[in-house]
């Protein structure tokens, strides 16, 4: 028996793709993953990698188990169902187990989204009717943000707000401060803080996109040395950094950079 999966796509342009997988798989992956447990764990009377299965399967935790017979079994079905539907996605899709009964089908849902469509339209044409803003930069991207429209969909901003809130936390407890210590200070409810953060992430995500594309409008290239450069000045470990990252950022700026010296 093969995994099947089925297609659906939201208005906002997020996506889920359900899988079907034969229980008989699950079985089969369970034991591979049973096998690797046992050379990991250990089991008295037994050296490591010979104790029966079900002696390895009490020890190891079901979600631990279960997570690395999926991980046996998903990555293959998921770039399959991918190739199937013709689907870029945006970020790496989010796993949820659905249904998991003995001797029945298991059901799996990823979730992702992809990169959303839109137009640039004549954004020279109409850049230029800005005159001499005192402020060029600010300026130029808010014009971009209330001139092209995008819809972004609601997983690539709930990915941005949590990255955003992981960051803030990290801050705050590097200054010893807790949580909600942090957001009485600023008289803000958990609930306010999160709204704002997705209001700034949609505007983020939608500008990073618009520059993107006018980076590719205008044949935009970033050299190796530029992106060398910018490891070097940089405060960062430059072991850390990812060279598409930096020259993703480079472009983005380069394409900004392009709109302002035409005002």
């Amino acid at each position: 028996m093969e995994i099947t999966s089925s297609l659906a796509k939201s208005d906002d342009g997020s996506i889920q793709i359900t899988f079907t997988i034969p229980f008989s798989l699950v079985q089969n992956a369970k034991g591979e993953a049973l096998v690797e447990f046992a050379k990991e764990v250990e089991i008295p009377g037994f050296r490591k990698g010979k104790a029966p299965q079900a002696q390895v399967e009490a020890k190891i935790p079901q979600a631990k188990l279960i997570e690395r017979l999926l991980g046996k079994i998903l990555p293959k079905a998921l770039s399959s169902a991918l190739a199937e539907y013709k689907i870029r996605p945006a970020v790496y899709p989010k796993f949820e187990l659905i249904k998991a009964k003995d001797n029945e089908n298991w059901e799996v849902v990823a979730k992702t989204c992809e990169i959303p469509k839109f137009e640039l339209g004549d954004y020279k044409k109409a850049l230029s009717k800005l005159g001499k803003p005192k402020d060029k930069e600010q300026e130029i991207i808010k014009f971009l943000l209330e001139t092209i429209h995008i819809h972004i969909p609601k997983i690539l901003i709930d990915e941005e707000v949590n990255a955003r809130l992981s960051n803030l936390l990290e801050r705050i407890e590097k200054l010893g401060l807790s949580l909600e210590s942090y957001l009485a200070s600023i008289r803000k409810t958990p609930e306010i803080l999160r709204k704002e953060y997705e209001g700034q992430s949609q505007s983020a995500i939608a500008l990073e996109l618009i520059l993107e594309k006018i980076a590719e409008a205008e044949k935009i290239k970033v050299k190796e040395s530029q992106i060398d450069e910018a490891i070097k000045t940089s405060s960062g470990d430059p072991k850390l950094f990812e060279r598409r990252s930096v020259a993703t950022i480079l472009r983005r700026r380069a394409a900004l950079d392009s709109l302002i010296s035409l005002l």
